[in-house]
């Protein structure tokens, strides 16, 4: 029974309500048979399960005790999954330098022990962590370990290179050949709940190339796709676009959806000092050049704090937009707004943020709630297409095209193809 629960949570591991009902039953049978070596591996896949879903609780659940119960009676596979799934953890809450700190001895170890599979893990997630820390040499570093080494475990490194490639080429600056790596890597592995961290920045390739097109569609799939905090890089990288598209608004609710999520799920990823950043951009392009100043300040004191760098492939836009700040109050004034922005733990930022929030936001319900990528899955789906013939017409998976679906029955209060198409007869 223990056996069955196990693999059943682990098989619907992005059902956060399903798994998270199988690992607590099975721990419950564990510890009344007192088989140690049992719940020693329930909670690992348990750990390891709330990292795939992005959510910390579920880590903090059963990360420490796991860790704690593998190594006392030397089960070192499963001690090393939940340092893992903690060293993640440290991702999320922001604490790069001990991820990384975490992540480089924990493949030191596996590495040693033959392990394959937490080696590749932890590299892999130690690239990600110096790339957004502006390390590029030592992000490019991990990665060459990562291909020479790890050719045995085939397809998943294949992906998951060019993914943390393109991340690498963003934070030197270089848009071009970061669109062409994520490009490989979606090719071989469309966007899904399980790639949705690592794709999570990919949007910016094709827009800092010029390419909202595509940079939309991407950014759309992945808002589709992502779970827990990997939903808060996706809503923030979305954002962005959404400014380059002209759409200020629902910039605007996207960016502060991704701190709300980052609040409650207590998660400073990455992205949360891009997502003020855009709130700041808003604030600047509306006139509000006090407001945006204090927004630029509090932005950066976040990334100092948690040692989060901006991509270098975003630079220069941001320079353009805050010089314009600058110009428009006048240094004096500008630095105070800064400085009190600065002032500001994350925390407080973000209150700061949600208290402004103005009136006006997305809706989250109706027609005008749907975002492009769904209204072109509804107008396919409206024609008689299937989901296969809907993703070779958008150039995305059958699985990122019924996650559309979903969330546009959702929106609209329906249930079936024949009542989507008799919303859309009515819209058309």
């Amino acid at each position: 029974m223990i056996r069955a629960l196990v693999a059943h949570g682990v098989f619907y591991a992005y059902d956060v309500e399903v798994a998270g009902s199988d690992f607590l039953e099975a721990g419950r049978l564990a510890r009344e048979l007192d088989d140690r070596w049992r719940l020693s591996q329930i909670l690992a896949s348990q750990a390891m399960a709330g990292m795939m879903v992005g959510d910390p609780a579920a880590i903090i659940a059963a990360g420490p005790e796991g860790r704690d119960l593998a190594e006392s009676i030397g089960d070192d596979f499963n001690a090393r999954r939940c340092r893992l799934s903690l060293g993640i953890l440290h991702l999320y809450r922001g604490e790069m330098t001990r991820a990384t700190a975490l992540f480089r001895d924990l493949a030191a170890e596996a590495k040693a022990a033959r392990d394959p599979f937490t080696w590749v893990a932890a590299l892999v997630n130690e690239v990600f962590t110096l790339a957004w820390m502006g390390d590029v040499r030592g992000a490019q570093a991990a990665v060459n370990a990562v291909v020479e080494e790890g050719a045995q475990l085939g397809e998943f490194i294949d992906r998951i290179v060019y993914a943390a490639i393109g991340l690498i080429r963003l934070a030197e600056g270089d848009p071009a050949a970061a669109r062409e790596a994520y490009e490989v890597a979606l090719q071989r592995t469309p966007q899904t709940p399980g790639t949705a961290t690592a794709y999570g920045l990919a949007p910016l390739a094709p827009l800092a190339c010029g390419d909202v097109t595509t940079a939309r569609r991407w950014a759309d799939e992945g808002v589709a796709v992502a779970q827990g905090i990997s939903l808060v890089a996706a809503l923030s990288c979305r954002a962005r676009v959404e400014i380059a598209c002209g759409e200020g608004e629902l910039a605007g609710c996207d960016a502060r959806e991704a701190l709300a999520i980052a609040t409650e799920l207590h998660g400073y990823v990455v992205t949360v000092p891009d997502a003020i950043e855009c709130l700041a951009y808003l604030a600047g392009d509306s006139g509000n050049h006090r407001e945006a100043a204090r927004l630029f300040g509090a932005a950066d004191a976040a990334r100092l704090r948690t040692n989060i760098s901006r991509l270098k492939t975003l630079d220069a836009d941001h320079e353009r937009r805050l010089s314009a700040v600058r110009d428009s109050l006048g240094e004096q004034d500008f630095q105070a707004a800064w400085d009190e922005g600065a002032a500001l733990t994350i925390d407080e930022a973000i209150a700061y943020v949600r208290r402004r929030r103005g009136e006006r936001k997305r809706p989250s319900e109706g027609w005008a709630s749907l975002t492009p990528t769904e209204l072109d899955v509804v107008k396919l789906a409206g024609e008689g297409l299937g989901n296969k013939e809907i993703a070779s017409r958008l150039l995305i998976s059958p699985r990122t095209v019924q996650a559309h679906l979903s969330h546009v029955y959702s929106k609209l209060g329906i249930s079936s193809r024949v009542q989507l198409a008799q919303e859309a007869s009515r819209h058309s």
